[in-house]
């Protein structure tokens, strides 16, 4: 139950920027902060995902330190001959416990949720609108079970086809980009019999299809088969797919039939897969919506297409640079009364400012 008698922030969904962004907050004595998450349950969706130093280190500052994980490597290779062809190593460049690491999702999830009050997650809470009730002075958030929720701020952190930036920003708009990802994870044992198999991650480049593999944490082992379709014609294979759907793993395995021995080895032994269009959102003027009561976070925010696999990492700087900007104007000495009667707009504006290092990049990376 939300307590009234303080600054009220409603999150949108319980990803990676979300539970972020609750336990950016949850020390501070006159703020509450609850989670609305429309499925029923925090469960295992999603393939493996990569941090970057920037994401790693800001996990390190929310003091989730569960989920820090060991070095990973990458080297890029041919995608016949096996021959290396370059490597990224940040050994040296950053700090240790920074360097680039992959996870299982639903582990950076789970990591992530051990930090939150589980009362403060809300399960099968579906955004559906929202409405200024000026005889409280408070957003009154429906759901589309019917039911209600009040709050002062709004972190629409509900992936890339956020019904809350839909909401407060009719014509925002998403576009496949004609690139799509077989994406697996299963038991490391499925491959531990390949000879000469990588310990560290590997990127095998193709002409118009890419391989990756990597150990992840808990003894699990991922693959994921990237290939580029034309966007525009009318018959590309997955173009009406959904993300996360069933994949035919002999599909897979027809798409890498003439690559490396080692690659043919590895498409043999993964036992199922899925389809991951990926999507770009056309860039927003900007994130502060609702008279300055409401933003975004992640996908939310700036879904790019999945370029450089930066999206876990700014989630996490997002959920980081939300909290901030609360902070500021919001110091927890502060009595939550003064917000309203200071500055009426809300601080989410200053979120622009908190993020003018990622804002920039972000919208460079957008599709026009």
């Amino acid at each position: 139950m939300a307590d009234e008698s303080k600054l009220q922030i409603a999150i949108i969904g319980a990803g990676i920027a979300g539970l972020g962004a609750a336990i950016a907050l949850k020390h501070h004595p006159a703020i509450d902060v609850q989670i609305y998450e429309k499925a029923p349950e925090l469960r295992e969706i999603g393939a493996s995902i990569a941090l970057g130093p920037n994401g790693m280190r800001t996990l390190e500052r929310l003091g989730v330190d569960n989920a820090l994980d060991d070095e990973i490597a990458f080297r890029n290779k041919h995608w016949k001959t096996n021959e290396i062809i370059s490597t990224d190593s940040h050994a040296g460049q950053v700090e240790y416990r920074h360097l680039t690491a992959r996870f299982y999702r639903a582990h950076l999830q789970e990591a992530l949720a051990k930090h939150v009050d589980p009362s403060k997650i809300h399960f099968s809470k579906a955004f559906e609108s929202v409405t200024f009730d000026s005889a409280i002075q408070k957003l009154r958030i429906t759901f589309t079970d019917g039911t209600t929720a009040t709050a002062d701020i709004i972190l629409g952190a509900d992936g890339i086809h956020s019904p809350v930036r839909t909401f407060f920003v009719p014509t925002s708009s998403t576009a496949w980009t004609g690139w799509v990802a077989f994406r697996s994870v299963f038991p490391y044992s499925h491959v531990a019999h390949i000879k000469d198999l990588p310990d560290e991650a590997n990127h095998f480049w193709g002409p118009d299809r890419t391989f990756f593999i990597s150990k992840l944490g808990r003894d699990l082992f991922t693959v994921v088969g990237s290939y580029q379709a034309d966007p525009d014609a009318p018959d590309a294979l997955y173009k009406d797919s959904t993300w996360n759907s069933d994949g035919d793993v002999n599909v897979l395995r027809e798409f890498y039939k003439d690559w490396s021995p080692l690659v043919r080895q590895i498409v043999d032994a993964v036992p199922s897969t899925r389809i991951y269009p990926n999507a770009a959102a056309h860039p927003l003027e900007t994130w502060v919506l609702g008279n300055g009561k409401a933003t975004l976070a992640g996908d939310a925010a700036h879904a790019h297409g999945g370029a450089f696999a930066a999206g876990g990492s700014l989630a996490l700087d997002d959920a980081w640079a939300f909290a901030s900007a609360i902070l500021h104007v919001f110091p927890p000495e502060r009595d939550p009364k003064a917000h309203r009667r200071g500055n009426p707009q809300g601080p989410a504006h200053l979120r622009e400012d908190a993020k003018a290092a990622h804002g920039p990049r972000d919208e460079r990376r957008s599709p026009e």
